[in-house]
């Protein structure tokens, strides 16, 4: 109950605070590239429910719906904007939205893309569908894009056995300070 009233806290100051950058990074996005600022990606939540995620759109309209890592030559389908989007994290303050409706938590495992079958089969097999997906989680700051399947899903089943109030804290604080750096991330 701490947890959800926590992460309803934060999404809700959040929002209210935030949302000049919210509309600042939408018209940014909307200029620099044809096609919508938020792309909601079908994404795996809690017992393996899809639920639409929004991020502010980091690629071209055309894009497969895959993993970035999945795609031929990734880096011609990110947009110039979305580069430093991703690198900063900031493509991901839509998915206050999510932690406020309920879908997604602050912190719990990043949530698989609908298609990302391995994945998702893994996480079943060590119990960690049960968790409501985070916008960071214990793998994030362990690696992001750089962890193998096997691995992040390791440290899902880690963070599922360790899972406190005060261990969300600190991977928050860890998110923070990889988010200034870039650390992990590859595309």
């Amino acid at each position: 109950m701490l947890k959800r009233g926590f992460d309803i806290f934060v999404a809700v100051v959040g929002l209210a605070l935030g949302w000049p950058v919210l509309l600042a990074l939408a018209a940014m996005v909307r200029l620099s590239s044809p096609g919508p600022a938020i792309h909601w990606s079908k994404r795996v939540g809690r017992e393996n429910r899809l639920f639409a995620m929004p991020k502010f759109r980091t690629m071209r309209t055309d894009t497969p719906d895959v993993a970035t890592h999945l795609l031929e030559e990734p880096g011609r389908w990110i947009t110039p904007l979305g580069r430093f989007l991703r690198r900063s994290s900031l493509d991901e303050l839509p998915q206050l939205w999510s932690v406020l409706v309920g879908d997604m938590s602050l912190v719990g495992p990043r949530p698989a893309l609908f298609n990302q079958d391995d994945l998702v089969a893994l996480r079943t097999a060590a119990g960690v569908e049960r968790l409501r997906p985070g916008v960071t989680g214990w793998a994030q700051i362990n690696g992001r894009d750089e962890l193998p399947i096997s691995e992040k899903v390791k440290l899902d089943a880690e963070y599922l056995a360790r899972r406190s109030f005060g261990f969300d804290l600190a991977i928050i604080a860890a998110t923070a300070r990889a988010a200034v750096t870039a650390r992990g991330v590859s595309h």
